[in-house]
């Protein structure tokens, strides 16, 4: 695989990614009121950026959706926060929005560079 086509799998990965956190973010804030509910988690990033840098293969990691055991937990045993909740997607919001910008100006270089070579 070259690096063109590695470069654009790995944004749509990412985006993937990304869409699976905003739906998780959405089952939190869903849930926020429910006793006992355990805040949900998309980790992505940190373990694709740790293979990465070590060297190794990363064609086979997915996306793990984790239980958030760090968050504080209220009387009611449920731990969302409806801010951290809504700060986490914007924050996701913006990744996604540049892995996509990102990926727009790859295929349009890519497609500027077919068109010229004709």
């Amino acid at each position: 695989m070259n690096d063109i086509t590695s470069g654009n799998r790995m944004l749509s990965r990412l985006m993937s990614a990304s869409t699976l956190r905003e739906r998780t973010l959405a089952e939190n804030i869903a849930n926020q009121n429910v006793p006992g509910y355990e805040r949900r988690v998309v980790t992505f990033e940190d373990a694709l950026r740790e293979r990465i840098v070590a060297g190794r293969s990363h064609t086979d990691l997915a996306p793990k959706i984790s239980i958030d055991k760090t968050s504080p937990v209220g009387p009611d045993g449920n731990n969302v926060s409806l801010e951290l909740e809504t700060s986490a997607m914007r924050e996701n919001r913006l990744a996604y929005e540049m892995y996509a910008t990102m990926l727009q100006s790859r295929l349009g270089l890519q497609q500027a560079a077919i068109t010229e070579s004709r």
